[in-house]
């Protein structure tokens, strides 16, 4: 049995790689970091900025990732 974490973070990656989710997943994790109501409320010391700090740790790798896989394949097609 895996870990539950694990099962988002891979489903997340997932959806983002998708080019048919990825600008809704985009506008919802925006959403969601922006918003008062959280998972974890930001009242409670540093448990309330977990979620977040995560979530936006997590967002910035996988369009990070996104770019720099853009960015080869644009170089390897003007290469061939």
């Amino acid at each position: 049995m895996s870990f539950p974490l694990h099962s988002v973070y891979n489903w997340y990656r997932q959806l983002i790689a998708n080019p048919k989710y990825r600008w809704w997943i985009m506008a919802a994790t925006a959403i969601y970091v922006l918003s008062p109501l959280d998972f974890l409320p930001d009242f409670i010391p540093f448990l309330g900025e977990i979620d977040d700090a995560v979530l936006v740790t997590l967002f910035a790798t996988e369009v990070s990732q996104l770019l720099l896989d853009r960015i080869k394949s644009s170089k390897t097609q003007k290469s061939a």
